[in-house]
């Protein structure tokens, strides 16, 4: 697996090809981080407003992207 700071640095490549590559990895890294992070956050009571906040997205869309699996009173958006 390609560490992060080298994936950042592919994304200046001159190589089209590279640096794509390198965005999309970043991206799926970045997808995979921010789902562990709301996991957390729900995990400790957090409302889908307060994880949206620092997020900068509406508490509807946080729960849109993330709420799928989520126990918590399915239906509904805290």
């Amino acid at each position: 697996m390609t560490q992060p700071q080298e994936l950042v640095t592919e994304t200046g490549s001159e190589d089209p090809e590279v640096g794509l590559r390198a965005v999309a990895s970043l991206r799926r890294l970045l997808e995979a981080i921010e789902e562990l992070q709301v996991q957390r956050a729900r995990e400790r009571g957090w409302s889908w407003q307060q994880i949206a906040e620092p997020l900068g997205v509406s508490k509807q869309a946080a729960h849109q992207k993330h709420g799928k699996g989520d126990g918590r009173r399915r239906g509904s958006v805290q």
